[in-house]
């Protein structure tokens, strides 16, 4: 039975809520009058960037007679202008008490089932509850390869996407580890729920992944652009039920939305994929035909990151995990299996 890691090591630490520095009032004096309010602090407040400083503006903490002000907004001579900068994110991941289900660990390495929902490492809009902070709040040794703001990391799963991921505690693990995937001798399997199903009970995906041309949050099949990077995907049919389809993915190469480029590219989108499916749940009408159904039985992009093989990155044996599939995919299935015929 996978361990959970919920008790708190000698070396964790509460997350705190950020405590904000008293206001600093900047008087705007002859020659300032016609700068933009983002340029005149960041020039008055030394080591405040810019990005700090509107930052700081889209909150609410500068203000002009209590009143919120625009970066672009200019003021006169004698003006007093009210900021409250917060101090940098740290230099690496806040520790959080989140609990993690882990499905390996020794001395170099350790294996978690991350459930959907989850970001693998800080990014914008996504600073807390991510992977790496947890992890610097459970393992007091992680590897820095990846920086600061990605210890541990050694490869990534989509935000949505559940599922077994590797993470080293030391940096030559990690490099071992980047290796095997740089060489593609690790074996990665996804379980994916698809609608409608694939022509084909078995294919091999063979096509470029680039940036999208107009949609800065997806990728898409491109051949042309300096973006692009070849990328390989295995899919096989486990089971068809009416317009749904069980399927293992074995993708070979490691692009970013690579399943789920791959498997919109033939028609058959992973369900419940706001981005390569139109929409981001599954209602239980679709599944029993029953307008009157209109609970959402799946909420994330079906798509799970199921089984993960490689070798030992110390004494170079063969391991393979098996994450379980999580309760909502669960669920999904199984209303299949009663509702929609075989």
């Amino acid at each position: 039975m996978p361990k959970k890691h919920s008790e708190m090591p000698e070396t964790g630490c509460e997350l705190q809520s950020e405590i904000l520095p008293p206001n600093v009032l900047i008087e705007v004096l002859e020659g300032e009058e016609n700068l933009r309010i983002d340029s005149l602090l960041s020039a008055r407040l030394e080591g405040v960037s810019r990005s700090r400083i509107n930052a700081a503006i889209r909150r609410g903490l500068v203000t002009v007679d209590g009143n919120r002000v625009k970066p672009s907004e200019r003021f006169g001579i004698g003006v007093n202008i009210s900021v409250q900068v917060p101090a940098p994110p740290p230099a690496g991941p806040v520790p959080e008490d989140i609990p993690l289900e882990v499905l390996y660990e020794d001395e170099v390495i350790v294996v978690i089932n991350k459930p959907a929902g989850m970001v693998v490492h800080p990014a914008k809009g996504h600073w807390a509850g991510t992977l790496t902070a947890a992890l610097a709040f459970h393992f007091h040794r992680l590897s820095s390869t990846g920086g600061t703001h990605r210890p541990g990391i050694v490869h990534r799963l989509d935000r949505d996407t559940s599922g077994a991921i590797i993470i080293a505690k030391t940096d030559q693990a990690h490099s071992a580890l980047t290796h095997q995937f740089q060489d593609r001798t690790v074996e990665k399997e996804y379980l994916a729920i698809v609608s409608p199903p694939p022509g084909r009970d078995r294919d091999q995906i063979e096509s470029s992944i680039g940036v999208h041309p107009w949609q800065r949050e997806k990728m898409s099949i491109r051949d042309d652009h300096q973006s692009s990077r070849a990328a390989s995907t295995f899919y096989e049919v486990r089971q068809r039920m009416g317009r749904f389809a069980v399927v293992a993915v074995f993708p070979k190469t490691g692009r970013t939305h690579q399943i789920r480029v791959h498997l919109a590219s033939i028609g058959s989108p992973v369900v419940a994929d706001k981005n390569y499916s139109g929409r981001g749940w599954i209602l239980l009408s679709e599944l029993t035909g029953n307008t009157q159904d209109d609970e959402r039985v799946l909420e994330r992009q079906a798509l799970h990151a199921i089984r993960l093989k490689l070798r030992h990155p110390g004494n170079g044996q063969w391991l393979e995990f098996h994450a379980p599939v999580p309760a909502d995919m669960q669920k999904t299935m199984q209303l299949m299996e009663q509702h929609c015929p075989k």
